[in-house]
């Protein structure tokens, strides 16, 4: 694992429990890190239904929606408390998920391209009835090449290959767009006004299409998880390969993309958390939770993976790709799924029955 370049500028680590002073007030602790190793589990997938990645939630209810990435493809539909509540097959893997709240729906990304069909958005409404076809998603290539600038003064250029069409995360603006990442194409794509739309009408606008987002690392995705800050100046992309997050700036209405932060070992699901200010980041190949503060330095981190359980759920978080926030909890999904070829090598592979966690957050 690398260690986090961010984290260990910090002066001082320490951790203390839920119900103590909270070091992310204003209390004598702010340089401080927050660490709460603790992690619960909110449900456990169904026998044979593996690799949970996408995740989003109700606001009206609290209902809570997960996608899963490899066969049986299904959305499944989670009261607040963990019950299952009804589910939906799919021929397609499933990715990101976004709920829009006021038209009461659950927009989904298709990876079609990974079975050989089209990749496209969709949306069912809450209760998983009435899926319909939002998108196709066009195929516009690789950016253009990233180049690098070394110590040396001498540079390093970067060539994408991919044209997969990639859908990977959603993210909606105050004004009721919807925005979509593209991990292979390296582009964020964007349908105005979508619930007005549908695959016949809607139109999918290249939103920004850019060498940072894509990648020649590890896990092989570039742009991933979305989310805007409070008051959308801001839109942050993560790029999961190159371990970053990115950050596009809207303000002046060039889009200009930039590093906010770097060395978030496998930074792929994000939520901002607009009562704290704190942006989210699910490190997948850490597997842990951190947040970032408005500098893009990491302020507090939650969870850990302890091993597999006797049932063989993980014990903590494994692999953890999505997270939402629903009152003072942040639940995740833990994808865990081994990307190594080497049989015995990750700890995935013990995995029997997979889950979703759930952790509070500090306050």
């Amino acid at each position: 694992m690398k260690k986090n370049l961010v984290a260990l500028a910090v002066p001082l680590l320490f951790s203390i429990g839920m119900t103590a002073g909270l070091v992310l007030a204003d209390d004598g602790h702010r340089n401080r890190l927050f660490i709460d190793r603790d992690v619960d589990t909110f449900a456990v997938l169904p026998d044979g239904v593996q690799h949970p990645e996408g995740i989003t939630a109700n606001p009206a209810n609290g209902d809570i929606y997960v996608s899963t990435f490899t066969a049986p493809f299904k959305l499944l539909r989670y009261s607040r408390h963990g019950r299952l509540l009804s589910q939906r097959d799919f021929g397609q893997p499933l990715l990101g998920l976004e709920f829009d709240r006021n038209n009461n729906k659950v927009y989904i990304t298709n990876v079609g391209n990974f079975v050989g069909v089209e990749s496209k958005i969709q949306r069912v409404a809450a209760d998983l009835s009435n899926l319909e076809d939002v998108a196709i998603i066009p195929g516009i290539g690789a950016p253009a090449p990233r180049i690098v600038g070394n110590p040396d003064g001498s540079s390093d250029t970067i060539s994408f290959g991919s044209g997969a069409r990639v859908p990977n995360a959603l993210v909606f603006d105050q004004d009721g767009n919807l925005y979509i990442s593209d991990s292979f194409q390296g582009a964020v794509f964007k349908i105005a006004d979508v619930a007005g739309c549908n695959v016949n009408t809607c139109n999918v606008e290249t939103f920004s299409h850019d060498p940072l987002f894509a990648t020649a690392g590890f896990p092989p995705f570039g742009a991933n998880g979305l989310a805007f800050n409070k008051d959308e100046t801001a839109l942050f992309v993560a790029n999961t390969g190159d371990d970053r997050v990115l950050e596009v700036e809207l303000v002046s209405g060039l889009r200009k993309v930039s590093v906010f932060a770097e060395s978030l070992n496998g930074a792929d699901g994000l939520v901002f958390d607009a009562r704290s200010g704190l942006l989210w980041v699910c490190a997948n190949q850490a597997d842990e939770v951190v947040a970032l503060n408005a500098k893009g330095r990491i302020v507090a981190k939650l969870g850990e993976f302890r091993g597999i359980n006797g049932d063989g759920t993980p014990d903590g978080l494994l692999f953890p790709a999505s997270p939402v926030i629903v009152g003072d909890e942040i639940i995740v999904t833990n994808l865990a799924v081994a990307l190594t070829d080497a049989p015995g090598d990750e700890p995935e592979e013990d995995v029997k029955l997979w889950t979703i966690s759930t952790m509070r957050l500090p306050h």
